[in-house]
């Protein structure tokens, strides 16, 4: 039986759906072509690469222009620690992130999004070498935490989708974590409300859909990687992020996470619109104690399994 207190706490929608993606994930997923064949993968990826660097050359709608000088209203801003406990990982491979941060950024703070352009950060950031200065950082790959060159990026894309969701840009590209790796060490956003990344094919991508262009500033403190999303009209209306039905759904044998959120903005009337901007669904790989979730206040739903 279902825990009614539990349901009290999810949404009938988000309850319908949460049955679906049970049932959903009881069918064999398809095996990625590269798990088929993995001597093609490195084929695979160069041309996957090389069309999208080709694609990205050819668009003149992908902002370019940047400019030292600050658009004078913010419109968020938010931080986030460079080094954390993540599970048993290796803080050598986080302490190197900081090194590939800081050359990431410096190519992307300061660029404008005319309206009608499109942000991307690959082609921004350009191709990760040793050369540029990048280093071996932490990667995720299927659950694994791996060292791979330019890794940890994914902590700017983080960052990054959590300032545009609070922004009038529309998210054209952006690739959710499918699993929930770690345990919650320091998070000060929803669950889900980040971006993984891969060059340059696993892009992040937003347009913007304003009136009026949309800055970017980046920095890094000793302790935090910082950034804002500005503009030059102090009519533009910011967002706000809601975040609802959160909860630990236990099929009996496995572990999921889900959760809803929501942009939350001012319309044309200055009423309240709210509009569903992701749905996250995700297997749980650390080991989770369901007296200690519900005792931190979180919702642990018991699915028994038909």
């Amino acid at each position: 039986m279902i825990d009614a207190m539990a349901t009290s706490r999810v949404s009938k929608t988000a309850m319908k759906d949460i049955l679906a993606r049970l049932h959903q994930e009881e069918r064999p997923s398809r095996v990625p072509f590269s798990l088929r064949f993995p001597r093609l993968k490195p084929a695979v990826l160069f041309a996957r690469q090389t069309l999208t660097t080709l694609k990205h050359a050819a668009n003149r709608s992908i902002a370019r222009t940047k400019s030292s000088k600050s658009l004078p209203h913010r419109l968020h801003k938010h931080s986030s620690l460079l080094l954390r406990k993540l599970g048993a990982s290796d803080m050598r491979l986080q302490r190197n992130k900081v090194q590939n941060l800081k050359v990431a950024i410096a190519e992307i703070d300061g660029i404008v999004i005319r309206p009608g352009e499109t942000f991307s950060l690959w082609t921004l950031v350009g191709k990760p070498t040793k050369k540029r200065g990048f280093v071996d950082g932490m990667l995720l790959s299927r659950g694994l935490v791996l060292g791979g060159l330019g890794g940890g990026l994914c902590q700017l894309a983080n960052l990054l989708h959590w300032l545009f969701l609070h922004a009038p840009v529309e998210i054209v590209e952006r690739y959710h974590h499918s699993l929930d790796v770690f345990p919650d060490s320091g998070r000060t956003v929803p669950f889900g409300s980040g971006a993984t990344i891969l060059y340059n094919f696993v892009d992040l991508k937003v347009k913007n859909t304003s009136h009026a262009p949309i800055q970017v500033r980046l920095w890094m403190t000793n302790e935090k990687l910082w950034g804002e999303v500005r503009t030059d009209d102090p009519r533009l209306d910011a967002y706000r992020v809601q975040e609802t039905d959160h909860c630990f759904v236990h099929d009996g044998t496995r572990w999921f996470r889900y959760n809803r959120l929501w942009r939350v903005s001012r319309g044309k009337n200055r009423r309240l619109q709210s509009t569903l901007a992701l749905t996250n669904f995700a297997p749980v790989l650390y080991k989770v104690d369901p007296v200690k979730l519900r005792d931190a206040g979180n919702c642990v739903l018991e699915v028994p399994q038909a």
